[in-house]
């Protein structure tokens, strides 16, 4: 594998964690949201990570490169939870309200990982581009 390669597969990861954290901002955001009804109550949504070969022509495939991409988002098969709670603005006629799904731990540490994932291929992209510096460095 040449250091050229590593560019697409951190690049592809890049992309993947920059979609989980964007998935995990807006299940952090919509925590505290309630709903009248059952069917439109917020559920937590989930980044689906898939391998995918980055080779395009017939010297990369030689070389293989695996890198990662977003194959889908997932909804939590999870219930929304049901309060009694008949003075609130959007309470249905039993006077229940429906709350996100959201577990605030485990959206915490998604991002966390999410987060150090990120930054781990910044520095694989940064550490392969001082490489192909000093390489450049040994010719002069």
């Amino acid at each position: 594998m040449s250091l050229t390669n590593i560019f697409g597969i951190t690049g592809s990861a890049l992309s993947a964690q920059s979609a989980r954290l964007n998935a995990t901002a807006s299940n952090l955001a919509n925590a505290d949201s309630v709903s009248g009804d059952f069917a439109s109550a917020y559920r937590s949504r989930q980044v689906v990570l898939q391998s995918t070969d980055l080779s395009s022509d017939f010297y990369q495939a030689k070389n293989k490169s695996v890198g990662v991409k977003v194959s889908g988002v997932i909804e939590s098969g999870d219930e929304p939870i049901k309060q009694y709670r008949p003075d609130h603005p959007l309470a249905d006629a039993d006077g229940n309200v429906y709350v996100s799904n959201i577990n605030m731990v485990e959206e915490m540490t998604n991002m966390i990982e999410a987060s150090r994932s990120y930054q781990t291929n910044v520095q694989v992209a940064s550490t392969a581009k001082q490489l192909i510096q000093q390489t450049l460095r040994l010719g002069q």
